[in-house]
C-alpha cells in the first residue's frame, strides 16, 4: 500500500493541531490519558517511567492544566482503567494476574477501559514492541486523538534497527560497520554458514542485537564463533530480524531532542559504567553506571553530536521526543551514531529527563512541552 501523501499528512497534522489548540485553550483541565505497562520485556521499566511522568504532570502549574487518567496494559495486553493502574503505580510492580479483577478477559486489546471516555490527549509511556513501534500510535490515530511522541512512521522506523540503520545510511550519518540478519537464515546449514561468514567479516568482538527490543534486552557481546552462534540463537528467539555490529572502543554519548515543527537538542551527556558493556543490569542497577552531564567534550564535538541528533530525527521522521545515542573515539575524533529511541526511558536514572534538566527544563516544564507537541 502506498504511503500517505505529504498533502494527506499535512491535513491530518493540521486537524490534530487544531484539536490540540482547542484543548489547550480550554479553561478546564485537559484530560491526559497516561498509558503504560505493555507486553514487552520492558514492562517493569515502563511502570517506573510512568511514575516519573505522572509526577511531572501533577507538579507546579500542571496541577491546574491537566487531569491525568492512568491506564495500565498488563503483560497479556489487557487494558485496565484507573482502579488497577493506580494500584500498579503505587506498588511500582507489575500486576499479578491473580490480583486482577476476575474472571479475566481474553488477552489483547478489547476496547478502552471505563473511565477513559473523555481523554483528550494520549501520552504513551510504553517501551518496546506494541508501544514504541507505531502499533499503539496507529490506534490513537484511528481514534482521531492527538498523542505525545513520534508518528506511526517515525515510531516504526525508529524501533526496527534494520530500518533505522537504512534511514541513517540514506542520510549519510556515520555508523559502525554492521550486518543485518534474518532469523530464517539460521535455520538451514547453507544459509547459516553464509550468514556467519558475512558477520565474521566485521571481526570480533561484535554485538548481536534483536532488531525490535530496547534497554539492551537480548543483546550479546560475542568474541568467537561459539559465542556468536549462541548470541544469534538467543536473539532469534526474541525477534526474526537481527543486527550485528562491530565492537568499537569508544565513549557512549547521548543527546535528547524535543519539539515538533522546530526541533531542538539538549546538552550532551555521557554514560560511564562498571561493566564490560552497557547491558540491562548495568543500566537499571543503582551504582553500576554513572552519568556525566554535560559530557566533558570539546564544544566542537558536542555541537556535531547535537547537529547529528537533529539530522537523525529528520532521517527517521521523528518528532515529539527522542534520545539519540552515539559512540565517540577520543583518539581519532570519530563519531558514530548508534541508535534513536523514540520513547526513551523516563525513570529517575534515565538520561532523557536528566539531559533536559541540565539544559534548563524542570520535569513539570518538560512534560508540559511534550504535551504541547502532541499530534497525529
Amino acid at each position: 500500500m502506498a504511503p500517505p501523501s505529504p498533502q494527506t499528512e499535512a491535513t491530518d497534522t493540521f486537524g490534530a493541531l487544531q484539536n490540540l489548540t482547542k484543548a489547550l485553550s480550554s479553561t478546564s483541565p485537559i484530560q491526559i490519558g497516561l498509558v503504560f505497562g505493555g507486553e514487552s520485556g520492558e514492562h517493569a521499566i515502563s511502570i517506573r517511567s510512568a511514575q516519573t511522568v505522572l509526577r511531572g504532570l501533577s507538579s507546579g502549574a500542571n496541577q491546574q492544566r491537566y487531569a491525568v487518567v492512568v491506564v495500565y496494559i498488563d503483560r497479556s495486553g489487557r487494558w485496565w482503567g484507573p482502579a488497577v493502574a493506580e494500584a500498579v503505580l503505587k506498588s511500582g510492580q507489575p500486576a499479578d494476574e491473580k490480583d486482577l479483577p476476575q474472571p479475566l478477559p481474553a488477552g489483547g486489546f478489547r476496547g478502552l477501559p471505563i473511565g477513559t471516555e473523555n481523554v483528550e490527549i494520549w501520552y504513551p509511556v510504553l517501551h518496546g514492541p506494541n508501544g514504541e513501534d507505531g502499533t499503539v500510535q496507529g490506534l490513537f490515530r484511528l481514534m482521531q486523538r492527538p498523542f505525545v511522541g513520534a508518528s506511526v512512521l517515525g515510531s516504526a522506523v525508529g524501533m526496527d534497527k534494520q530500518a533505522m540503520k537504512a534511514a541513517f545510511a540514506a542520510a549519510d550519518l556515520p555508523q559502525v560497520p554492521y550486518a543485518c540478519v534474518q532469523a530464517s537464515e539460521l535455520q538451514q546449514d547453507s544459509s547459516r554458514s553464509a550468514a556467519l561468514q558475512r558477520i565474521e567479516r566485521l571481526g570480533y568482538p561484535c554485538f548481536v542485537k534483536p532488531a525490535n527490543l530496547g534497554s539492551s534486552v537480548g543483546i550479546s557481546k560475542v568474541r568467537n564463533r561459539a559465542e556468536l552462534e549462541d548470541g544469534l540463537r538467543k536473539a532469534a528467539a526474541l525477534d526474526p530480524r537481527l543486527v550485528v555490529e562491530q565492537g568499537v572502543n569508544a565513549r557512549e554519548l547521548e543527546c535528547a531532542v524535543l519539539g515538533r515543527e522546530s526541533l531542538r537538542a539538549s546538552v550532551v551527556g555521557e554514560i560511564r559504567f562498571d561493566a564490560d558493556w552497557y547491558d540491562y543490569d548495568t543500566k537499571y542497577t543503582n551504582g553500576r553506571s554513572s552519568t556525566l552531564i554535560p559530557a566533558p567534550l570539546p564544544e566542537s564535538v558536542s555541537e556535531r553530536i547535537r547537529e547529528q541528533s537533529l539530522r537523525a530525527c529528520r532521517a527517521v521522521a521523528v518528532h515529539g521526543m527522542a534520545r539519540v545515542d552515539f559512540f565517540y573515539d577520543d583518539s581519532s575524533g570519530e563519531i558514530w551514531i548508534n541508535e534513536i529511541n523514540t520513547l526513551p526511558g523516563f525513570t529517575s536514572q534515565s538520561m532523557y529527563p536528566m539531559l533536559w534538566s541540565a539544559s534548563g527544563l524542570t520535569l513539570d516544564q518538560l512534560v508540559h512541552e511534550l504535551v504541547q507537541t502532541a499530534g497525529q
